[in-house]
């Protein structure tokens, strides 16, 4: 998903290759917990998702179809130019379109924070703000759903990039309902054609308090 010089990737290419991809497990996993032990509020208007690295909005239309008031975030003008004109998105949906990096931008308290294979963008001196922004811009009931990259994973040392091992990933969570925390370690192709390891943290956490 990710390339190694973040600035010289095509991400235009990157979006036409996913776009019709089917949401994110993690993002399905946290909408279902939801749906299936109704919170605060469930069922109103008002519930906002905000889908951090949206990319061409495989997870934001999810959100919009189940109801989700969504902000998308990008930091790639091209992603969110492509998420405006998909034809998929529904008649009455309350979409909300943002460019920015996730260290920069700003959000209001919301419901839900998805953001898949986003985080581990973030420039590791600036993810701790990131994740207290994440975690106080949540209100109490409320869910992430991420992945966080792994030390395992052959991109490990990248700039511009953080990465986690479980020590730091448990201590991240603490203080928080883990309803998923799974990590993969696996070999495969990536969109670019490439052979890479992959070292996953895959993460849904409710916020309690």
């Amino acid at each position: 998903m990710i390339a190694n010089d973040k600035s010289k990737y095509d991400w235009a290419a990157y979006y036409d290759k996913t776009e019709g991809r089917p949401p994110r497990e993690t993002t399905l996993f946290a909408l279902d917990k939801f749906e299936s032990k109704p919170f605060y509020g469930f069922g109103d208007k008002n519930l906002l998702a905000v889908d951090l690295g949206c990319g061409a909005g495989r997870d934001t239309i999810e959100c919009l179809r189940r109801g989700w008031g969504v902000i998308a975030i990008d930091s790639e003008k091209k992603a969110i130019d492509k998420l405006s004109i998909r034809k998929d998105i529904p008649s009455n949906a309350q979409l909300t379109l943002q460019v920015g990096k996730i260290e920069d931008s700003i959000w209001p308290t919301c419901d839900f924070i998805n953001s898949s294979f986003a985080l581990p963008l973030v420039e590791s001196e600036k993810f701790n703000s990131v994740w207290k922004n994440i975690r106080k811009s949540l209100k109490e009931g409320g869910r992430i759903a991420c992945q966080l990259f792994g030390e395992r994973d052959s991109w490990f040392g990248k700039s511009g990039m953080t990465f986690h091992n479980r020590h730091t990933v448990d201590l991240l969570l603490e203080g928080w309902v883990i309803e998923m925390l799974r990590e993969e370690v696996e070999q495969s192709i990536t969109v670019r054609g490439e052979l890479k390891l992959w070292h996953i943290f895959h993460i849904v956490a409710k916020k309690v308090s």
